[in-house]
C-alpha cells in the first residue's frame, strides 16, 4: 500500500438526499464485507491508502476528483459505523467537529471498550498530527477537515485536509499508527499527490534533522537575544547583510531559496516575543513538545527555521513531500459519480452492488460453513478487480 496524501480540485456544491441514502446503504455494505473478510484492524488501515480511500469514495459514487470526496465520505462512514456495531468509530469531521474531536475520542473509547490509557493516546496523537501538518509541514494548505478512525482493537488512523484558495486545490493527509520513533519525523510513509513547484518548509523531512535540533536549542535561550537573531536573519534574507559579513556563493544561493519561501518582507508577529517567553519557562525537550505549546504556530516554527538556515547555517527542507498518484478514475465505473463523471449516478447498478454485498454478509452471519463460503466468494470477486 501506498500512504500519505491525496490532492483534490476545491469543488462546492452538495448531495441531494436521494443520493446520500443510497452512499450510506453502498458504505456499510462494503465496510460489513470488509470487516468480515479482514477484520477490524485492516479495515481501519486501509482508510490509511489515499488511493484506496479514493476508490472505496468512487464506489460509493461520490465525485472522482472532488475535494468533497474527503469531506463526505468520511461524514456518510461515520454516520454508517454510529449506527452499526462493527467495531470501528470515527471521532472529528469538517470545521467545528474537528475541533470536537478530543470530546468524541472519549465517548467512542467508552463505547469500544478501550482503557483510559489508550483514549488519551488517541487525544495526543490527534492533536500532534493537526499540529504537524499545519506548523511543521507548511505547504500552502490550511487544514479545514481533521477526523480519526478508531477500531476496538486499539488501531487507528487520522485523515485530515488542507486547502489552498490560491491554487483551488485540497490535500488529504493520512497517518497510520503507530507513530515512528521520533512521531513527527516523515510520519507519513508515503505521500501520493501531483508534486508542485512552491515555497515549502518542511520541518519533518529527516533532511531538517539537523535544523529541528538547533530549534529546539534556540528555545533554551533567552527570548530577546532570539528575538535579535529573527530580526538579523530578516534583514539578511533582504539582502541587508554587516560591511564585516563575508556572503559566500553557497550562501547567497541559499538566502534567494529563503527570500523565496519565508517572505521576509513580512515583520514577525507581534505576539511572537510573548510567545518565546512562553516556550523559554516551558523548556521543550523536542519538536513534538514545542509545537504542542499553546500560542505555537505555523509564524514561530517559520521565525525560528529562517534563524537556523541564516544564521546558524543549518539546512531545512524546502521539497514538496508530495508525489504523483496513481490514477484512481477507474474506480469511478461501479455506479457513477454524483456529478455524472463518468456517467450519471446508476440507481440499477447500485442497487445490484448492494443485493450482492448485503447477501453474502447475511449468509456470513448464518453458520461457520456459510461464513467460509461467502468469504472465497469475496476473494473470488477480488481477484478480478485491479491490481496496483
Amino acid at each position: 500500500m501506498v500512504y500519505g496524501v491525496a490532492e483534490l480540485p476545491l469543488h462546492g456544491g452538495h448531495v441531494p438526499p436521494w443520493l446520500a441514502a443510497y452512499m450510506r446503504r453502498l458504505a456499510k455494505a462494503i465496510l460489513e464485507a470488509m470487516v468480515e473478510l479482514h477484520g477490524v484492524s485492516k479495515t481501519v488501515r486501509f482508510f490509511a491508502d489515499p488511493i484506496w480511500f479514493q476508490a472505496f469514495n468512487n464506489s460509493i459514487g461520490m465525485d472522482w476528483d472532488s475535494s468533497g470526496s474527503t469531506t463526505v465520505t468520511i461524514g456518510i462512514v461515520k454516520q454508517v459505523l454510529a449506527e452499526s456495531n462493527l467495531g470501528i468509530k470515527i471521532a472529528g469531521g469538517k470545521g467545528k467537529k474537528a475541533r470536537e474531536t478530543p470530546m468524541e475520542l472519549k465517548t467512542i473509547g467508552d463505547e469500544l471498550g478501550l482503557s483510559s490509557n489508550t483514549v488519551e493516546y488517541l487525544v495526543s496523537v490527534s492533536r500532534l498530527s493537526a499540529k504537524t501538518d499545519t506548523v511543521l509541514l507548511q505547504d500552502g494548505y490550511q487544514l479545514y477537515h481533521h477526523s480519526v478512525l478508531v477500531a476496538e482493537t486499539g488501531d487507528w488512523v487520522v485523515i485530515q485536509q488542507g486547502m489552498n484558495t490560491e491554487v483551488k486545490l485540497a490535500r488529504r493527509y493520512h497517518w497510520m499508527g503507530p507513530l515512528p520513533p521520533i512521531p513527527s519525523l516523515e510520519p507519513h510513509s508515503g505521500i501520493a499527490a501531483a508534486r508542485r513547484e512552491q515555497a515549502v518548509i518542511d520541518l519533518t523531512s529527516k533532511r531538517s534533522l539537523e535544523a529541528r535540533g538547533v530549534i529546539v536549542d534556540l528555545c533554551k535561550e533567552n527570548p530577546r537575544k532570539i528575538i535579535r537573531e529573527i530580526l538579523e536573519a530578516h534583514r539578511l534574507a533582504k539582502g541587508i547583510a554587516p560591511l564585516t559579513m563575508w556572503i559566500s556563493g553557497e550562501m547567497r544561493d541559499r538566502i534567494n531559496i529563503v527570500r523565496r519561501v519565508y517572505k521576509p518582507q513580512q515583520k514577525p508577529p507581534r505576539s511572537i516575543e510573548k510567545v518565546l517567553q512562553r516556550i523559554y519557562e516551558i523548556q521543550p525537550k523536542n519538536v513534538e513538545e514545542l509545537i504542542l505549546i499553546e500560542g505555537v504556530g505555523p509564524s514561530t516554527l517559520r521565525s525560528l527555521a529562517l534563524v537556523a538556515e541564516l544564521i546558524y547555517g543549518v539546512p531545512v527542507s524546502h521539497e514538496d513531500p508530495a508525489r504523483q498518484p496513481i490514477d484512481p478514475f477507474r474506480y469511478a465505473y461501479i455506479v457513477g459519480g454524483k456529478d455524472g463523471v463518468p456517467f450519471p449516478f446508476r440507481t440499477d447498478y447500485a442497487r445490484k452492488v448492494l443485493e450482492f454485498l448485503e447477501n453474502v454478509v447475511k449468509e456470513a452471519k448464518l453458520d461457520e460453513k456459510h461464513r467460509r463460503r461467502v468469504i472465497e466468494r469475496i476473494k473470488a470477486l477480488a481477484n478480478l478487480l485491479p491490481k496496483y
